[in-house]
């Protein structure tokens, strides 16, 4: 990716981390942010996706819902957001990026994976409109 490019979208990530609320930010000590260019070959072929900008986000770990004192989770939380699939996804059907676009998508993307930390499955994400 182009430095300008990841540039651009790193200022607007940080305008959406700054705009989200307190007890969303501090989730961030829990389950760490990571901003990659696009999705490694190897998620991919786990998630059998072909298409690396199809992929905005990814959540890895033990959703809270199942979890127990019996059986606490012995893999680290993460999030995972990809820039070059946020790109793709905040551009309009001509391919024009637009700002407000941008800001939005990742804020959605950041919500809809923390949402899967929370045990929500893509239907219920949806249906909260973080899709």
């Amino acid at each position: 990716m182009h430095a300008k490019l990841r540039d651009f979208f790193d200022l607007r990530l940080e305008h959406v981390l700054a705009s989200l609320p307190e007890r969303i930010t501090r989730l961030f000590d829990e389950v760490p942010l990571h901003v990659e260019d696009f999705p490694s070959p190897e998620i991919m072929r786990q998630l059998n996706v072909s298409d690396r900008g199809s992929l905005c986000g990814l959540y890895t770990g033990v959703p809270l819902t199942n979890r127990s004192v019996d059986h606490p989770s012995r893999m680290p939380d993460v999030v995972t957001i990809y820039r070059e699939g946020i790109l793709r996804a905040a551009e309009n059907e001509l391919g024009a990026l637009t700002e407000p676009e941008l800001i939005r998508q990742i804020r959605i993307t950041i919500l809809h994976e923390l949402a899967h930390y929370h045990g929500l499955e893509e239907a219920e994400i949806t249906d909260l409109g973080y899709e």
